[in-house]
């Protein structure tokens, strides 16, 4: 066979007893050889699996030379006969474990190194490693699955917009810098020296334009990218499905989007939603689990009993409780008699990592409590503190007092590290829900101003409009997130469509009228000509198929991710660059080039 005749006709991972007795052409890479000696077994993997192929030295003797040349990761082509396995033979773990192809001719397409690590799924390897030679990383199996999967869920995704009347319309990369938020990707001008593009954050003021035009229902899967400090789970280019809609309320929003993502789990994983899902307000989420985005899976929930407290001798709680905080607590079931001072000195360590001063603690024993803070209670205490944790012989009563960010932070990350300590996650579990009514405004200590929660463009809640003015902080947004297992999987909001609401909301936010022109003045003056009620919302599309692939990192669902410095140990970017392009752009820098 020669390169002129080839002509893929299967898929390795298609073929099945239905092929048997077809001549097929495959394609793909080596997985694996065994030679038995004038018997040589070939596993050829492509996109879609594995399927095994035999070669006979007798039937091949005129390119068997080059059938024994071949080693894991050569490319190959070959044309054969799809046959039943003997029943001993059988391969029961792969879908084309009940049939063979007898290999009739061969060519080899391409050599192969050896590769730096082995291509399976079971490969320990760094991820330093796999980053590096990305390109083989791909080629693992579960890999290739993951971006199939992105693949159909982008399909679905437009498939059902465009049924319900969205358009897919394309927004700039290249844009206005609109500093309020995280720190924006700068693109120097060649044409307009000084000058500097912004890579978009978002394509949020461009799809609120598209309101204005008259489009009324958008929708773009899209790159966007911030230029912040990277945690788990966030690259500095990221993508959206950003979706908005004119004349809605929030009802409106959030009833589309359910159905929306009703039908992709179903399609995806086959799982059936039930719809409405649950609504659940900021105020209730924290009070409770001590994060706006709770991972409702399993108890463990905050109690505040500050009111029981505040009489104490405990000078921890009344100055907490002085200082306008309060005291909250968790009740670790059945922990009191499982878990060691040391275990118990571990937690206390734990916490202080996400800004409590400290963790008090109460055992719950048979007729009594056992704890270093207990001689500050009187009895009648106790048994409240009891009572509203619901605490039996045997558990264990994990307090913080402080501010109440603090407290919400400290106790609502100690009850993730609990639920996962003491197995109570179901991983089969989805738990999907709303939260809403989300503060308007929070306040930046740095810059001793009040700053957007969402975006300066958010709408507040009807009946909290008058406080703007007067009492800032307690205004509610009309915004909401929708949160899957403990993770913001998308927000949105409905935008203010009143000039004069939001020539307040700048107000509010410290900025004078020429500011706010000087920032956001191409969206101010369209305001001026009519302007629709309008919302929507964006998913954080590589976090949604992250966890419907099942993976615990969206490095495993983006095909080139960047490491914990934003780098791309791959193509090594960023790099730097030479003299004539730094001359062309205007760009002069007094940092040396490390690499000459």
């Amino acid at each position: 066979m020669s390169l002129k005749d080839l002509k893929r006709t299967h898929m390795c991972g298609h073929l099945s007893e239905e092929n048997i007795g077809q001549t097929i052409t495959i394609m793909g890479w080596v997985q694996r050889r065994r030679d038995l000696g004038g018997l040589i077994f070939i596993d050829l993997r492509d996109r879609e699996g594995i399927v095994q192929i035999v070669f006979d030295a007798k039937q091949c003797e005129d390119y068997f030379k080059d059938v024994e040349k071949l080693r894991n990761e050569y490319v190959i082509a070959v044309k054969g006969q799809v046959v039943k396995r003997d029943e001993e033979t059988i391969n029961p773990n792969i879908p084309t474990g009940h049939i063979e192809v007898v290999g009739r001719e061969m060519v080899i397409l391409s050599a192969s190194k050896t590769p730096p690590f082995q291509i399976e799924d079971e490969s320990k390897v760094t991820e330093a490693l796999r980053l590096k030679h990305r390109y083989l990383d791909l080629r693992r199996p579960r890999m290739q699955k993951n971006f199939i999967l992105r693949h159909n869920v982008a399909k679905w995704c437009r498939e059902f917009l465009n049924e319900e009347g969205f358009l897919d319309i394309e927004t700039p990369m290249l844009t206005k810098s609109t500093p309020e938020g995280a720190r924006d990707y700068l693109v120097p001008s060649r044409i307009h020296p000084g000058a500097f593009y912004a890579l978009p954050q978002s394509p949020q003021l461009f799809k609120q334009l598209l309101m204005l035009s008259g489009f009324d229902r958008y929708y773009q899967i899209v790159r966007c990218f911030r230029d912040e400090d990277l945690r788990a789970n966030r690259q500095p280019e990221f993508t959206q499905l950003d979706i908005e809609m004119a004349f809605v309320d929030i009802d409106d929003i959030l009833e589309i989007n359910e159905r929306l993502i009703k039908s992709l789990f179903k399609n995806a994983i086959g799982l059936d939603i039930d719809l409405p899902l649950p609504r659940m307000t900021y105020k209730e989420a924290m009070d409770r689990y001590g994060s706006d985005k709770p991972d409702t899976r399993f108890g463990l929930e905050l109690k505040d009993v500050s009111d029981i407290v505040k009489d104490s001798g405990f000078r921890v709680f009344t100055g907490a409780l002085e200082g306008g905080g309060s005291v909250r607590a968790i009740n670790a079931k059945g922990c009191g008699d499982s878990f060691s001072r040391r275990e118990i000195d571990a937690l206390v360590d734990f916490v202080k990592d996400y800004g409590a001063k400290g963790l008090a603690w109460i055992v719950v024993e048979e007729d009594e409590v056992r704890s270093p803070i207990a001689k500050f209670f009187d009895e009648e205490d106790l048994d409240a503190i009891k009572a509203r944790l619901e605490a039996d012989a045997g558990d264990l009563l994990l307090f913080v007092a402080d501010k109440d960010d603090v407290v919400y932070q400290a106790l609502g990350e100690l009850r993730l590290e609990l639920g996962r300590r003491l197995d109570l996650i179901d991983n089969e579990k989805y738990n999907l829900l709303w939260i809403t009514e989300f503060p308007l405004l929070e306040y930046d200590e740095e810059e001793k101003r009040y700053a957007a929660k969402h975006h300066p463009f958010t709408s507040p809640m009807d009946e909290d409009i008058g406080l703007l003015e007067s009492d800032p902080a307690k205004v509610r947004a009309k915004a909401y997130d929708i949160v899957l297992n403990g993770e913001e999987i998308g927000g949105g909001s409905i935008r203010i469509h009143d000039a004069k609401i939001q020539e307040r909301m700048f107000k509010a936010l410290g900025f004078s009228n020429e500011q706010a022109w000087e920032r956001f003045g191409f969206l101010l003056e369209a305001f001026q000509y009519g302007v629709p009620p309008h919302g929507g919302i964006a998913y954080g599309f590589d976090r949604l198929i992250m966890i419907l692939a099942g993976e615990e990192s969206i490095k495993d669902v983006i095909a080139f991710p960047k490491v914990q410095n934003a780098s791309d140990l791959m193509t090594n970017a960023p790099s730097m660059v030479d003299d004539r392009q730094l001359k062309e752009l205007h760009i002069q820098t007094d940092i040396e080039d490390t690499e000459k």
